[in-house]
């Protein structure tokens, strides 16, 4: 179950808080229901989401206090430091404030973590380990941002079967040691760390790093898998790259739909399907048309890359839609073709006892996701408790500590808002400019 990553430096809803209260805004009016506040979550969403894909020069009509949502929303996004570069308008001195120091922080925080990576690929290539740099780290090695354009929440590398203990020891190595593990990573952490606590990206937070066995995603029951896509046939000791563009593609659309099915897509992952789109040529999009997870699947790979054509206009080969939408099931494709970035990420404000049902691919699969919602496993106890442990969100929430039976009850009486994103808006309304 994935949360939001995002620094918060403000008091803390208390245990006892409901999530269901409305937030309190600028000084001099009153509270915004969480009614309106949905509204203007999407409202503001789609208006960030088409600027940065057409953007234009018309100044938003917004208050003070949709102005302030503004800043959560792109901080939830991950997209502040591409705004303070491309947007053709300025906002007030307080947005623009944000932006700009958004974007210096990420810059400072891209250094450091650029230092970072090269002193593990200077330890891998003395210790024989082969590594390949994930995500952020790959896209920015091929230059479709530039430093301080795009914010990397942690540093993801996938090593080489049997070099996981080495792996270990190399980061122990560095001052880091594991925090907590799940079905396809584990989680690194400095020994000494600490966060700086502002609204989005700070330089000197410190850097997690996920070292990766597999490359997968949970789409509802089953697990898809891609590390046979992304795992370099030839690899070197050292930090290595995806084999191909194709590759790195299939490995963002797999990440980005197990996302969608939790309603977490972040407008920053549209933003590198369309970059990525642009690069690619017909040899890639035909190599990636060629690929499939390990049980033969790539209908979720659709998905993603009509979200992204939805507000990148242009930026995939309608041919490449045409080709993956045949493989969607029905009722999937039916859905994405109505469907915002609103409604399938943290700017959609609600929980939902079912929120990734259309994603199924079997009536029996559907029963089985409804029963693993209702009652869940010892698994997700686990991610729970995990949250509890390490995410500040959850560790001050009241809906993260209620039992089963309690959240099902809210399911059935009431509509329940979603802590991450209360609490990044919740931060950004205590920000005065």
């Amino acid at each position: 179950m994935p949360r939001l990553d995002i620094n918060i430096g403000l008091p803390l809803p208390g245990p006892r808080q409901s999530s269901r209260a409305g937030v309190q805004c600028a000084p001099g009016a009153g509270p915004l229901s969480l009614a309106a506040l949905h509204a203007a979550l999407r409202k503001i969403t789609e208006t960030l989401a088409n600027e940065l894909g057409r953007p234009g020069a018309v100044v938003p009509d917004w208050s003070e206090t949709e102005w302030a949502i503004a800043r959560a929303v792109a901080a939830i996004h991950g997209v502040s430091p591409l705004l303070s570069l491309r947007l053709r308008w300025r906002g007030p001195p307080g947005w623009q404030e944000f932006l700009a120091l958004q974007h210096a922080h990420t810059l400072n925080r891209h250094r450091r973590i650029e230092d970072l990576l090269r002193l593990i690929d200077r330890r891998a290539r003395d210790d024989g380990i082969e590594i390949v740099a994930l995500k952020g780290a790959a896209l920015h090695a091929v230059a479709l941002y530039r430093a301080g354009e795009r914010p990397m929440a942690d540093l993801d590398l996938l090593v080489s079967p049997g070099s996981l203990a080495r792996t270990t020891a190399l980061l122990e190595s560095l001052g880091y040691r594991e925090s907590y593990s799940t079905w396809k990573h584990r989680v690194f952490v400095p020994e000494i760390h600490q966060s700086q606590g502002e609204l989005g990206e700070h330089a000197e937070n410190y850097i997690t790093i996920e070292v990766h066995e597999r490359i997968g995603e949970q789409l509802l029951l089953r697990p898809r898998v891609v590390t046979h896509v992304v795992l370099p046939a030839r690899r070197h000791p050292g930090v290595n790259s995806y084999p191909s563009l194709a590759a790195l593609m299939i490995h963002l659309l797999l990440h980005a739909a197990g996302a969608m099915t939790f309603r977490a897509l972040r407008l920053l992952q549209l933003s590198d399907l369309a970059l990525l789109s642009a690069r690619m040529t017909d040899a890639d999009w035909r190599e990636l048309l060629g690929y499939c997870a390990d049980d033969g699947s790539r209908w979720w790979a659709w998905p993603p890359l009509q979200l992204t054509a939805r507000y990148y206009p242009d930026s995939v080969p309608v041919a490449v839609l045409g080709a993956l939408a045949a493989d969607c099931p029905w009722l999937l494709t039916r859905a994405v073709r109505r469907w915002a970035l609103s409604d399938v990420s943290f700017s959609y404000l609600w929980i939902r006892a079912f929120p990734g049902m259309v994603w199924s691919q079997s009536a029996s699969e559907t029963l089985s996701y409804a029963a693993s919602r209702v009652w869940p496993g010892r698994d997700v106890s686990a991610m729970r408790k995990l949250a509890l442990d390490n995410h500040v969100v959850a560790s001050h929430s009241q809906w993260d500590r209620l039992s089963q039976g309690r959240r099902v009850l809210r399911w059935l009486s009431t509509r329940q808002a979603r802590p991450d994103t209360l609490f990044a808006v919740r931060a950004a309304l205590a920000q005065r400019p």
